[in-house]
């Protein structure tokens, strides 16, 4: 849900800025903020008891990362660290709800928003209940595609790192590497300067 420039400057909202690592919310607190990307990138991310990461979900610029939680008052179940150096507006829960209140045109936004999350959510399931590791990535690269030019091969880059298609797809990095130069040799991706094209 992107709020508008004008919005923004009316409300006492605040654009704050993080840098690569910088924790923009924890696991376990409370929400207190809505939280919207302006520019740069944030992972929702966990770590299992040994301290390996498992990446939920990486939120760009024009999205806001956790507000449903506003609405649920549950602690946050993952953290958001900034991937690239952010800049990221934080309203206060309470002003975000009268913003909402006050222009009715983004609680349809919202509702967009949120039901794109739950699509993802469906999206990721799927991923982590195949077996094969070239069809997980497969899957994981038709949602990043979208509904993109679908005629047009190796069109698209896949924006992201090897190492987080791997925590996405809850695979090891050296397993989402074979799959992928498999993938390259029966002509599914191209892979150019260390980019992957879909």
């Amino acid at each position: 849900m992107a709020i508008e420039e004008f919005i923004i400057k009316s409300s006492v909202g605040r654009v704050r800025e993080y840098d690569a690592g910088d924790v923009v919310f924890s696991e376990g607190n409370l929400p207190n903020y809505y939280y919207q990307i302006i520019e740069g990138e944030v992972k929702l991310t966990n770590y299992d008891d040994d301290g390996k990461e498992a990446i939920q979900n990486i939120v760009t610029a024009g999205h806001s990362v956790g507000e449903f939680l506003l609405f649920i008052d549950k602690k946050y179940p993952a953290n958001a660290i900034a991937i690239s150096h952010c800049k990221i507006l934080r309203i206060s829960k309470l002003k975000f709800f009268k913003l909402l209140e006050d222009y009715p045109e983004l609680k349809m936004d919202l509702i967009r928003n949120l039901s794109d999350s739950m699509f993802l959510k469906f999206v990721m399931r799927q991923i982590l209940s195949i077996k094969d590791p070239a069809t997980k990535l497969k899957v994981l690269m038709d949602h990043l595609k979208g509904t993109q030019d679908e005629t047009t091969a190796f069109s698209f880059q896949i924006p992201l790192t090897r190492q987080q298609m791997a925590s996405l797809t809850g695979m090891r990095v050296e397993t989402t590497i074979r799959a992928l130069k498999m993938m390259e040799k029966e002509n599914i991706v191209k892979i150019r300067n260390r980019k992957i094209f879909y």
